[in-house]
């Protein structure tokens, strides 16, 4: 008789076992179909059988029930069978439709029915994927590089096609190269990078990247390196207005241009999942807003559809940033000149005053403030708001925990309940904003609600959210999302 000792020992080999075996089924319907599998949220692609347990396992922290691995090896090993196009399709929801509505059917037949809009025919021509150029290669062009990079192993969606800086050194493109395989807050490039200095190319995963030195946005020639009708994406922040951009426009082989940082005057600040349906083609400036406008608003989105917001007042507790001085030293803005490693700095943030761009409603109703505290990354945002109807913090919880799984906003909105999170645990994350639970305090119709963001790589996943959307890539996003409300809480 073996021991509980040797039991367990046995179940977790036998769970890393089955894991493994999920690892192809994953990778052949992203790079054969184009399909992006997740759970709650949790991307699949790329990760290692000690990973998928994890993803898994998560949604309990949000206090949802886990999906098992055969259940989730059975909807993969059907998704196979049916041979969907391209899509992003979330296994946990997937599955729980066939439990909920099977009706005595195989789950190949379920899914038949569920996946209708995107089965296609197996010869279908692949679509053409779009040029993708990024100007400035700090710290959100090394991580959008990276998550580009990442997307690129379908036919269709996103290339990666240039960088374009200005020359720091002779060996400046090693040096680029280095910073992309090197992150001191995101860990190593997961894959290989070669350098070509005769052509002036980095390689990363099968993605020929030009590098581009030019000091001036109009004078660059794209079509001479094969480069059409291309987005870029201003990573630079130089220039925040129509007038600036637009020089972008002038390049031979540029379409769009996307700004990484909040526009001024008419440009549109898109927030991915609040207000991307406004972007039309005739739009060839765009913004993708702050981090932190993107951290707060699907969350004051999500309050205001449900309870309302009369008034209110964001607080962001954020890393510090370039943009400051390691040491004291001379600074054009107010404070930001202290060293940002050893203080805590109060300065200036539009991220209360942006959300009116993609919330009208809430235009006036919102003031904000921020600390620049000693860390390199991962923000916190405290919304202290008056509601229009009384909430209790159970009910809240609950209703922002349904949207996190459930609604139109998953892809933008994370939940979680846990005693010992602190800042560093939400590096990497894929999503705009992670509400903290346990956090939430709820007295009638006074409320606040801690907002966790990581303002780096979170940040970089919308802004290749919207990328997508103004290249027409975005993939279908199924099952289709459920209306989440108070009402629906309740039962």
């Amino acid at each position: 008789m073996n021991s509980p000792v040797e039991n367990e020992r046995r179940a977790w080999i036998a769970r890393e076992e089955q894991a493994e075996r999920l690892i192809p089924l994953v990778g052949g319907l992203y790079r054969n179909r184009g399909v992006v599998t997740s759970i709650h949220g949790r991307r699949l692609i790329g990760l290692s059988s000690i990973d998928l347990i994890k993803a898994h396992k998560f949604a309990r922290q949000a206090g949802a029930e886990a999906l098992s691995l055969d259940a989730s090896t059975a909807v993969l090993e059907a998704l196979t069978v049916l041979q969907p196009g391209p899509a992003s399709l979330d296994i946990a929801r997937l599955h729980d439709g066939y439990v909920q509505r099977g009706d005595g059917m195989t789950l190949v037949d379920h899914l038949r029915g569920e996946l209708a809009e995107i089965l296609v025919i197996d010869d279908a021509a692949p679509g053409t994927p779009k040029d993708v150029v990024l100007y400035g290669f700090g710290r959100i062009g090394r991580l959008l590089a990276r998550l580009l990079i990442s997307h690129a192993g379908s036919e269709a969606g996103l290339r990666l096609r240039a960088i374009v800086v200005r020359q720091g050194s002779d060996d400046d493109l090693e040096k680029r190269a280095s910073l992309l395989r090197r992150d001191s807050v995101h860990g190593p490039f997961a894959g290989t990078l070669t350098v070509d200095h005769e052509s002036n190319t980095i390689l990363a995963n099968g993605t020929l990247i030009q590098v581009i030195y030019s000091n001036d946005p109009a004078t660059v020639d794209y079509e001479a390196y094969g480069i059409h009708d291309a987005i870029v994406v201003d990573n630079t922040g130089r220039w925040r207005d129509r007038e600036g951009l637009e020089q972008h426009l002038s390049a031979k082989g540029v379409a769009r241009v996307l700004l990484t940082a909040p526009g001024k005057g008419d440009v549109k600040n898109i927030v991915h999942g609040i207000n991307h349906g406004d972007i039309l083609p005739s739009d060839r400036v765009l913004s993708a807003a702050s981090c932190t406008t993107n951290a707060i608003t699907p969350v004051l989105a999500a309050l205001d559809e449900a309870y309302g917001i009369v008034r209110g007042h964001v607080e962001t507790v954020h890393s510090y940033t370039n943009d400051q001085n390691l040491i004291d030293n001379f600074h054009k803005g107010s404070r930001r000149g202290r060293s940002a490693a050893l203080n805590m700095v109060i300065t200036e943030t539009g991220a209360a005053k942006a959300v009116a761009k993609a919330l009208p409603q809430l235009s006036g109703k919102l003031t904000g403030s921020a600390i620049r505290v000693p860390t390199p990354d991962v923000s916190l945002a405290i919304l202290n708001l008056r509601l229009d109807r009384p909430a209790q913090r159970d009910e809240l919880n609950g209703y922002l925990r349904a949207v996190s799984l459930h609604s139109k906003l998953r892809q933008q909105i994370d939940y979680i309940e846990s005693p010992e999170v602190v800042s560093t645990d939400f590096v990497g994350s894929h999503r705009a904003g992670i509400v903290d639970g346990l956090a939430t305090i709820a007295d009638g119709e006074d409320v606040v609600v801690y907002v966790w963001y990581d303002n780096e790589f979170g940040y970089s996943c919308q802004v290749v959210r919207v990328i997508e959307q103004m290249a027409g890539t975005h993939p279908t996003v199924l099952p289709q999302r459920l209306d989440v409300t108070l009402e629906t809480v309740r039962v």
